[in-house]
């Protein structure tokens, strides 16, 4: 088994991200979530914004990308109203976007967690009400239910954080 490794995105990733992001995309559709990223999400330009921001992460097995998520520190403007709930602290935070893996490699998430963890003990994520997956995994992880956001196009995410 080989162990994976995290290192921040470079430009020359983002073929191997959009392939990343290829798959996932089909896994979600697959498993009941065709909407949340739909065809074209993430869109190049804002993995291009995170690689220029520093927050941008390939995780990878053998040296080969098989993961990507952003770290963004927080405040999140998506998270400043929080309906049905209300956060369980105002610290300081980062957020995890953007997490995608193609299914190459198994314990993706779990090294995800242990690095953003790592980084910053406050942590918050939101996803689609029909990512069953995403759900299952972020309170497996300790994650709690917090609300529900609004992200930039209007529509609702679970919001949930771990502390």
């Amino acid at each position: 088994m080989h162990e994976l490794t995290i290192r921040p995105a470079g430009a020359g990733d983002l073929p191997a991200l959009a392939e990343i992001y290829r798959k996932a995309r089909a896994f979600m559709a697959a498993t009941g979530n065709p909407d949340q990223w739909g065809t074209t999400h993430p869109p190049r330009s804002a993995l291009e914004a995170d690689i220029r921001a520093g927050q941008l992460y390939v995780v990878c097995r053998a040296g080969v990308p098989c993961g990507a998520f952003a770290l963004v520190p927080g405040p999140d403007p998506a998270y400043a109203v929080i309906e049905q709930g209300t956060w369980r602290s105002d610290a300081p935070y980062a957020t995890i976007h953007r997490l995608a893996a193609d299914g190459s490699a198994h314990g993706v998430f779990a090294a995800v967690m242990d690095f953003c963890k790592a980084r910053s003990p406050h942590l918050r994520i939101d996803t689609h009400e029909n990512n069953t997956v995403m759900r299952h995994l972020v309170e497996k992880y300790g994650f709690q239910r917090c609300g529900i956001i609004y992200i930039d196009d209007g529509t609702p995410r679970i919001a949930f954080e771990r502390i």
